[in-house]
């Protein structure tokens, strides 16, 4: 699938603040990066950096005083490992790779050991593997509201199972707990999404089952195989799309993402998807 992303944002700095941004798409086997281009108003200079372990792409930059655009523009081909759900196992804890294994422990979001036994008791009778994290996303969607303005930055895991509403970073933190309390290592996704409305950053998450990373989204706001993954970390602290350190203020982002290869399917797959096998 080849996909336009389109990405704008403005602030309006009141003093001089250092900038750290992560929405450029990620390049790996599943995910390919044609042709991009970032653009900052006024010839402002920018440092990248890519993080190796998850191939997370930043970019810092000084904002002086006033006001300032930034675009990131890109075609992304990617090509996604359709899986049969019900071939796809959960690995036992003692045969993982020793790089997945830290994606069992609690995180800031994530306190799986807070909901451990709420996930046993629910999920334990369904079988491992592909079909219980879809039981997981199910709980979700049927029984926490997706509601805009429900949480804020501090919302934890804990607090939307407490609340049973959120949003979609909200919806992937509980997924993530529930996997890593039964043991499946989880991971939060930060991503641009194909047919999501109204168009934003999207947040999803992965579970490593078999030998690689697949996708789950619980709220069901776009299709799993047109998901674009710009970050990747235990959870949502490791994946802020922009992390400021001074003073500015502006109006939402603008984002838009299109497919530009051809129609997409009138009805989303029900295969297991892949992006990445690291």
């Amino acid at each position: 699938m080849k996909l336009r992303v389109n990405c704008n944002l403005e602030y309006e700095v009141s003093a001089e603040t250092t900038l750290i941004l992560n929405i450029e798409a990620q390049r790996n086997a599943g995910q390919n990066v044609v042709s991009e281009e970032f653009s900052a108003a006024g010839n402002l200079a920018t440092e990248t950096h890519v993080v190796p372990e998850t191939g997370n792409r930043y970019r810092r930059m000084v904002l002086p005083v006033g006001a300032h655009r930034l675009d990131y523009r890109a075609e992304i081909e990617t090509a996604p490992f359709i899986g049969d759900p019900g071939r796809i196992a959960q690995m036992p804890v003692a045969e993982l790779p020793f790089e997945v294994v830290a994606h069992l422990s609690p995180s800031r979001y994530c306190q799986s050991d807070k909901l451990g036994r709420f996930a046993w008791r629910t999920f334990d009778g369904i079988a491992d593997g592909h079909e219980k994290v879809t039981a997981i996303c199910n709980w979700i969607f049927e029984n926490v509201d997706y509601l805009e303005g429900s949480s804020d930055a501090s919302t934890s895991a804990y607090d939307t199972f407490t609340l049973r509403a959120g949003v979609c970073r909200d919806f992937a933190h509980l997924g993530i707990t529930f996997a890593r309390a039964l043991g499946i290592p989880a991971r939060f996704v930060s991503a641009y999404a194909l047919d999501l409305q109204p168009q934003d950053f999207h947040a999803v998450f992965e579970a490593y089952l078999g030998d690689r990373w697949y996708l789950f989204d619980a709220t069901r706001l776009c299709p799993i195989d047109g998901i674009v993954r710009i970050g990747v970390g235990r959870d949502a602290a490791d994946t802020a799309f922009a992390s400021y350190f001074g003073q500015l203020n502006g109006p939402p982002k603008l984002i838009s993402v299109e497919r530009i290869d051809g129609p997409q399917p009138a009805e989303w797959t029900t295969g297991a998807v892949s992006i990445s096998a690291d």
